[in-house]
């Protein structure tokens, strides 16, 4: 590209059409014509307008590099000059000079281009970093994408899940109302067959015990009373055995016969209605025997019937056994670790004293039953006993043989020889 005839660089389009609408560029190229016109060429006037031609050599050259030292740093870095901003200032030092009279006017030029050239490196600059900008903003983008899928996956699972958890809640209220109707079903008809026989048995019992009444007629009506309703509950099979049945029958010596002979029949009635047998144990055969003897006698006859299944046992004459033998009673009357619960115990005692009062309570017939015994089993009197039995052990054994006390009032129609 040619240049000017003075050396200089040649402008660029925009500056070419400034100049051109300039009309003050236009006075000076015409006085710089005029002044070519009036020059003589000296020898080496071919050589300058050849370099006039093609630029001078600092135009041809590559912008000038700057030394900069960074502050509080002794390290030299360089710094090229901006291309545009060099051509703006050679452009403006080889404006031609004005005469002397003539009055020099501000180059408005010179702040217009410097702020070109601020304005484009400033575009460049917000160029980068909209695309920076740009770039990041896609990176998040595409990073919230990313996370935004396990989110959906998370929710797609967290949904399948509620469902799965409906319809097994569902299926719940469905089935548990169906096993309800179906177990409250089969319950029924087993206590259908068990009603029965327990219906059966219950009759049997009574049916014996209203000729008991009938037959010994001088009883309390309380000790029919609470003798059947006692005996009943370990009739009825739906009731849930916890303990055996024990029942204390106590007289003066005036009832010995129906003491001996109720209790025999209360017994066998209980037993006949399960057709079963009783187990009898008298303690007056026992009275003279070894304790340990008679403890070991006692627990064999209990133990072997109620494993041949008889459901009652009676022991005659309590007080009569030695005193150290009636702790084999807390193996089967026990109310929680009885060695058979859906068995009943009878057992008599008879007191020293010729009669009983029918004014007294059962209360009151309990009490003496006990002081009875007392005195019997734990007196200094009798070595023996008092060795083999304390008020500690009689105490645990009376908890557990005095759960019904009743007292037995004498028959006058009773026979000499059997009970009826």
């Amino acid at each position: 590209m040619v240049g000017g005839s003075d050396g200089q660089a040649p402008p660029d389009a925009t500056e070419l059409k400034r100049r051109r609408k300039s009309p003050r560029l236009s006075a000076a190229r015409a006085e710089e014509a005029e002044a070519e016109a009036a020059a003589e060429p000296g020898p080496g006037g071919a050589l300058e307008g050849d370099e006039g031609r093609f630029g001078n050599a600092d135009s041809l050259t590559r912008p000038p590099i700057k030394a900069c030292r960074s502050a509080g740093s002794s390290s030299t870095y360089f710094l090229q000059e901006n291309p545009k901003k060099e051509r703006a200032k050679a452009y403006d030092s080889n404006e031609p000079e004005k005469p002397a009279g003539h009055q020099a006017q501000p180059n408005i030029y010179t702040p217009l281009k410097e702020r070109k050239a601020d304005f484009l490196e400033k575009n460049q600059v917000e160029h980068r970093s909209t695309t920076s900008q740009s770039r990041s903003k896609f990176r998040d983008q595409s990073s919230i994408g990313k996370q935004s899928q396990p989110l959906a996956k998370n929710d797609g699972e967290s949904q399948s899940g509620f469902h799965k958890s409906w319809t097994l809640l569902l299926v719940l209220l469905i089935s548990v109302p169906l096993a309800y109707v179906l177990w409250s079903g089969m319950p029924s008809l087993l206590d259908t067959t068990l009603s029965s026989r327990d219906t059966q048995i219950l009759q049997a019992f009574r049916a014996q015990m209203k000729k008991l009444k009938n037959t010994y007629q001088s009883q309390d009506p309380n000790l029919w009373k609470r003798t059947r309703v006692f005996l009943e509950k370990h009739l009825n099979a739906s009731h849930l055995h916890l303990e055996p049945a024990i029942l204390l029958f106590t007289a003066g010596q005036e009832a010995e016969k129906a003491l001996s002979c109720l209790s025999n029949e209360i017994a066998n009635a209980f037993a006949f209605s399960q057709n079963a047998t009783t187990i009898k144990i008298n303690g007056a055969d026992k009275a003279i025997l070894d304790s340990d003897v008679v403890k070991l006698e006692v627990d064999n006859e209990l133990s072997s019937g109620f494993r041949e299944g008889k459901k009652v046992a009676v022991v005659h004459r309590f007080e009569l056994l030695p005193a150290g033998s009636t702790l084999i009673f807390y193996k089967y009357c026990d109310h929680e670790n009885a060695a058979f619960k859906d068995v009943a115990l009878l057992l008599t005692v008879l007191l020293d004293e010729q009669s009983l009062r029918k004014s007294l309570t059962l209360q009151e017939v309990e009490e003496k039953v006990r002081d009875f015994l007392w005195a019997k089993f734990t007196s200094s009197d009798v070595p023996s006993s008092y060795n083999s039995m304390d008020t500690d052990k009689l105490s645990g054994l009376w908890s557990r043989i005095s759960h019904l006390v009743l007292p037995v009032w004498p028959e006058k129609g009773l026979p000499v020889e059997g009970c009826t």
